[in-house]
């Protein structure tokens, strides 16, 4: 039996965009947080548990980009030609963010202020096109002659623009978890009160797209309710609601780093009940992974760069968040 090349180039974007939702969420998250955190010192703080690290956890997101390119030509024609709208406001976004990430600490008091609501702006855009991207991609792309066959605004529909929102919200859970496992005193005080209503608006996100889903696609109901993939599919929301309790515990326990693993977890979970939802599909409704692949031999040169940087790319994310373990205090960080 040959190596499937379609499964393993499915998988390495599988992980890289699991690694990119985790690693950029947190720092989007700290984004969404800000209007809720007026004092000038807790910012500084905020930003500096991030500022080492925040622009190489973007590194996933061009693996999983250029991977689907290299691997999936025709899935990355299809979807880009239906969500270039939301994709080019989402990268407009994390561009605002960036620089006003860099300009805020080399901005003079009186105009900071500025950059910090550049920075709260497009943390908010990049955050919610990322939902609504994933919306438009989970209720499907219509594709015809190996071509995108819809319209350039079908993305701007309730389910999009409902995961554009939710994802707010779980950014923001990620957020304000890192916070608490990183700073101290009266702002991680602040995060610890956060936490509680902002994990119940997430799990009640969960909940509405859970039933949304199932309801208004066919395809997805049977996949779910019919044997054997209900067994497949069966854990994942009773594990949901484990960890949320566990995680609703470790934030009323004033715990340290329970709160972020817990909702790392959670992300986890919903990524996985979506690949379960979507497997083998890489444009849901209309391609699956071999109909899109590029062939064996392009897949198999790609592969070999892949293969090469992945390891690399793991290794100095780990080694640079370990040098900045830690807590964060105000007398310390990036200025």
């Amino acid at each position: 039996m040959g190596i499937d090349l379609s499964i393993i180039w499915a998988v390495i974007i599988v992980f890289g965009v699991m690694m990119y939702v985790i690693m950029d969420g947190f720092d989007l998250g700290i984004g969404i947080l800000f209007p809720l955190v007026p004092d000038k010192g807790e910012r500084d703080v905020m930003m500096n548990t991030v500022a080492p690290v925040w622009d190489g956890n973007e590194t996933w997101l061009v693996l999983g980009g250029a991977g689907l390119f290299a691997a999936f030509p025709l899935a990355y024609s299809v979807v880009l030609s239906a969500l270039y709208l939301p994709l080019m406001f989402m990268l407009l976004g994390l561009v605002f963010r960036g620089v006003a990430f860099e300009f805020r600490f080399k901005a003079k008091d009186h105009k900071r202020h500025i950059w910090d609501k550049a920075f709260i702006g497009g943390s908010v855009a990049a955050t919610f096109f990322q939902g609504v991207a994933l919306g438009a991609f989970i209720e499907g792309i219509p594709v015809e002659g190996r071509a995108f066959a819809g319209g350039s605004l079908d993305w701007l529909a309730p389910f999009p623009l409902f995961s554009g929102l939710g994802l707010i919200a779980a950014y923001a859970l990620l957020g304000c978890t890192w916070l608490i496992m990183k700073t101290e005193g009266r702002l991680q005080k602040q995060m610890h009160d956060l936490a509680r209503p902002l994990a119940l608006v997430l799990l009640a996100v969960i909940g509405i797209v859970s039933l949304w889903t199932p309801l208004s696609q066919a395809s997805i109901a049977e996949r779910w309710f019919t044997f054997p993939n209900l067994l497949w599919f069966a854990p994942v929301p009773l594990l949901v609601l484990a960890s949320f309790f566990y995680l609703l515990r470790s934030v009323a326990n004033h715990d340290n780093s329970k709160p972020f693993v817990l909702t790392l977890v959670l992300i986890f979970l919903g990524y996985s009940g979506l690949g379960i939802s979507l497997w083998p599909n890489i444009v849901p409704g209309s391609l699956t992974i071999w109909q899109a692949a590029a062939p064996p031999q392009s897949q198999g040169f790609a592969l070999v760069g892949a293969l090469l940087i992945i390891p690399i790319i793991l290794v100095y994310t780990a080694w640079s968040y370990y040098v900045f373990r830690g807590k964060v205090t105000p007398d310390q960080g990036y200025h």
